[in-house]
């Protein structure tokens, strides 16, 4: 039986992505006159969907379970992340009471720039997709590395401050931008630049505007600001930042876990982990009749840290947060906790009023406010600052003090 292109995407393609009729359970094998078919994947993948709740799945049930708003670790090359760590690690994370740095951060946040994120934004979702397995994704990836590295370069920071690939096996390389600090104790930013649409992840288009194009520009254009202090370029800084754009996020947090998987290998020391995924997106949160906020997720996430970003947002954004929860595993700071480093989630709005053009064709700019994007700008960059200049030794001997005053 033959379909026209039109009744295929009718079928493929409705309202929400993240709906399937439950009477077409093949509708993704139908390919419009032209296209060929692609080759099912039979290989199985080991996932987590809970802890302790594990699988085995073709890619294609992988989809199936993505299409049904279930999100998952893929942790069929890293089993074992936090194995180390949950050995050795018993301490809670501490963080400052309180932002103090709003003379050295306020001049630095009327550098942001909403028509510097549109730009990247146009270009980024110009891929056809960024399907991590895709040749479309190894490009992006490229690109996203060359504009990260026009950025150290205006600044002229090529001296101190490195940006490369996190090479992986399947052509997506995840990206990592390093400013050196006085100690190697790091704080990481993070947002994943992959997209993917859910019913022909090979085939149909992904611009991937908000998931996670938002998410990509907005920390990009952070980075492009901090090293806009002669301070951190010149490393006066206590901590090292590194800014992370992660592949294969869509696929089960793929490039996250490999990235700190290694980090726990080695012994890095991550004081503090910030994803950003969905920053742009505030149509349904105001058509509910709800103030613009940002959405800070309080599950699964370390909550000193959490605590401390809300104090961020307070100080430095011009609206207000709201906490949500997203379940397990639903970003890539996930990956970082089950490393053992502290790590949390903020997001464009209250989980339940986000983007739903998301994993398809339409998750287009059109939707996006960059107005929002830049409140999570802001809250970027002044986490990024208030926490690369943290004294966290004195901070935590301090803390300790409080507690045996305390006994």
């Amino acid at each position: 039986m033959k379909f026209s292109q039109a009744s295929l995407l009718a079928l493929l393609l409705p309202a929400s992505a993240r709906f399937v009729e439950n009477n077409e359970p093949d509708r993704i094998n139908l390919l419009p006159d032209g296209v060929p078919e692609v080759p099912k994947d039979t290989q199985q993948y080991h996932i987590e969907l809970a802890p302790g709740e594990r699988r085995w799945v073709t890619e294609d049930e992988k989809w199936a379970l993505r299409r049904e708003g279930k999100r998952f670790f893929d942790i069929t090359d890293n089993a074992d992340l936090g194995a180390l760590r949950a050995r050795s690690t018993s301490s809670k994370a501490v963080f400052p009471k309180k932002p103090t740095l709003q003379k050295e951060i306020n001049p630095l946040l009327s550098n942001l720039s909403k028509t510097e994120m549109e730009e990247h934004l146009a270009v980024f979702t110009s891929f056809h997709t960024r399907y991590y397995k895709s040749d479309y994704g190894r490009q992006s990836s490229e690109w996203l590395l060359g504009q990260v590295r026009n950025i150290i370069e205006a600044a002229g920071a090529q001296a101190t401050v490195k940006a490369e690939h996190f090479a992986h096996p399947w052509g997506q390389n995840s990206i990592i931008a390093t400013i050196p600090g006085k100690t190697n104790s790091t704080i990481v930013i993070g947002a994943h630049q992959d997209s993917i649409n859910l019913w022909l992840p090979s085939v149909l288009a992904a611009p991937g505007a908000d998931d996670d194009g938002s998410g990509t520009v907005t920390i990009l254009e952070s980075f492009r600001v901090i090293l806009q202090s002669e301070d951190v370029v010149k490393g006066n800084h206590e901590n090292t930042i590194e800014f992370h754009w992660y592949s294969a996020e869509e696929g089960g947090l793929l490039g996250s876990q490999a990235i700190f998987s290694s980090y726990e290998k080695a012994g890095r020391d991550i004081k503090a982990m910030l994803q950003q995924d969905m920053t742009g997106y505030v149509t349904r949160t105001l058509q509910a009749g709800h103030v613009e906020s940002v959405g800070v997720i309080v599950d699964y996430v370390d909550p000193n840290l959490t605590e401390f970003i809300k104090k961020v947002i307070v100080e430095y954004c011009t609206i207000p947060f709201v906490e949500t929860k997203c379940g397990y595993a639903c970003s890539d700071h996930a990956s970082a906790s089950k490393a053992g480093y502290p790590s949390a989630f903020v997001i464009e709005s209250a989980f339940e009023y986000s983007d739903n053009h998301i994993h398809s064709t339409d998750d287009l700019i059109k939707y996006l406010s960059f107005d929002h994007m830049l409140q999570h700008a802001r809250m970027t960059l002044a986490f990024g600052y208030e926490l690369a200049f943290t004294d966290f030794k004195a901070l935590e001997k301090g803390h300790k003090d409080e507690e045996m005053r305390d006994l």
